[in-house]
Formats: structure tokens, sequence, C-alpha cells
């Protein structure tokens, strides 16, 4: 099994969503591990040239534009090569981290990872499974303000992955032992469903 571990915590010590991703890929048992950290390697904004870059077919791109989608496309080629897709998603102001949101951008790429059609848009990252370790310090997952987890079910459903299993660490201000044993309970569980399957 092929795994993409991507982790967007600007702590990159003492991380709750770094100790889950570290926990579920070890729950997961033995696998090629591709890692993506987001806070120790951030990647670029996109800009101009890589917006008109994507709309622009291969063959007639300028060497500039072929330049600006280098990493996007390098992004994407992890992306639909990996069977499972971990992702630390730690809630920052209500939301994802901003080192999340630029890999979501560089990833999001019309006729790549989606495209319309007259049925509507249709995802073409198909068949992965997709474990999302998100940590808050009071708000819970799903909870009228936040604006987190489920965000990312849509973007990453709007792309076809559609199988995403939430871990969630929601009460760090005020039960963090408590809420790190129900997200390790939670983990542990899931690994003995992919064990069964």
């Amino acid at each position: 099994m092929s795994i993409l571990r991507i982790d967007s915590s600007a702590n990159t010590e003492d991380s709750i969503t770094r100790a889950l991703t570290d926990r579920i890929i070890a729950q997961l048992g033995d696998s090629d591990v591709v890692v993506r950290d987001l806070a120790q390697e951030p990647l670029p904004q996109i800009t101009h040239t890589w917006a008109v870059a994507r709309a622009t077919p291969e063959a007639d791109r300028a060497p500039e534009q072929a330049e600006a989608l280098v990493e996007s496309d390098k992004l994407v080629a992890e992306m639909m090569a990996a069977d499972t897709i971990v992702i630390g998603a730690p809630m920052y102001n209500f939301s994802i981290p901003a080192s999340l949101k630029a890999w979501i951008d560089l990833v999001a790429r019309v006729g790549v990872t989606f495209r319309y059609t007259e049925a509507g848009p249709e995802g073409l990252v198909k068949g992965k499974r997709v474990i999302l370790a998100v940590a808050s310090g009071g708000v819970p997952a799903g909870a009228p303000v936040d604006f987190n987890t489920p965000y990312l079910k849509t973007v990453l459903g709007f792309m076809g992955m559609d199988d995403v299993t939430i871990i969630s660490a929601d009460a760090l201000a005020t039960d963090p032992e408590g809420t790190v044993a129900s997200a390790n309970k939670a983990i542990d569980a899931l690994a003995s469903t992919a064990k069964a399957a």
C-alpha cells in the first residue's frame, strides 16, 4: 500500500496532529510512505503565471508557464500514486492552516484532478482512502463554526475522494488527555477495520 502523508501543523515539536499522523501510519502497517511536510518545506502560492499556465494547453505553454506548473505537477503525481492519503490538519482560526490551503490550490486543477461535464463537475482522483487527523482547542469537528473538516471533505470530494475518515482531538483546551485518548482509540479501531477488510 502506498501512503501520502501530509503534515501542516506549524508546530514541529509536540504537535498533536503530527502525533496522530505518526500513530495512523504506524497502525496501517508496512507501507511505502511519501511524506510531504508543509511546515518544513512550504509550498509557493499560486500566481498569475500559474493560473494562466494551468488553463493553457500543454503544447502551447511558454517556458515560464511550464516552469510554474512543475511543483503542482509533482504534487498531483504524489496524490495520484497514493492508495491512502493521511492529512494532519489542525484548526487555525476555525479553518485549515494556510500551508494546507496552498497544497489544495496546487492540486485542485481543472482537467487534471476534476473536470466539468454536462452532468456537472466530476472528480478525477478516485479510489483513494483519506484519513484526516484534526485537532482544535475546543471546537468539535462538525460544529457550526468548524470550517476545517467540512471544507476538507468538500474539496477532497470535489476531486473524487469521498472515502474520508476523520480522527479528531477537538477538546485540547479543556481535556487534552481525554481527547487524545479518544482519538487514539479511533485510530486503533480504524486499523482493526482495515486489517479485517
